[in-house]
């Protein structure tokens, strides 16, 4: 992985081989991000995305292994307790046009993903709800 950094923003490159989600925590924990919006696409051969019950309060995991492009990966960083926190939703497709995604738990690179972190300035921690059992912003 490489990135560089321009002001408030941060362009990277992950490499084949490398999982995202460690990627954008290691950049997160180095760049001292409090809070920021990311965007990327790119391409995966091994990816785990859960789809939240609401009734049940709890993940249901679907893995894909294959060729699949990232057609839309977006989300936050930002805090929870103070420590880092990132939540990432994931949108992949086959060499079918089927598109499978969720709440993206790992994603293996296959070839590269190119990321655009935008960071916000300010802080905004998370709290667990009860009602909902999701990790929610607080303000």
């Amino acid at each position: 992985m490489e990135y560089r950094r321009f002001d408030d923003t941060i362009i990277a490159r992950i490499d084949q081989g490398e999982e995202i989600l460690e990627q954008v925590r290691i950049i997160s924990l180095k760049e001292k991000i409090q809070l920021a919006q990311i965007q990327a696409l790119g391409a995966i051969n091994d990816f785990t995305v859960g789809v939240y019950d609401t009734e049940k309060k709890q993940y249901f995991s679907n893995h894909f292994v294959g060729c699949y492009e990232i057609v839309s990966l977006v989300g936050t960083i930002n805090t929870m307790n103070q420590e880092y926190y990132c939540h990432l939703h994931l949108s992949a497709g086959n060499d079918k046009g089927e598109v499978f995604g969720g709440h993206l738990n790992r994603a293996v690179v296959s070839a590269t993903c190119e990321m655009v972190i935008t960071m916000i300035n300010g802080s905004v921690d998370r709290f667990y709800d009860e009602k909902t059992g999701l990790n929610l912003y607080q303000f």
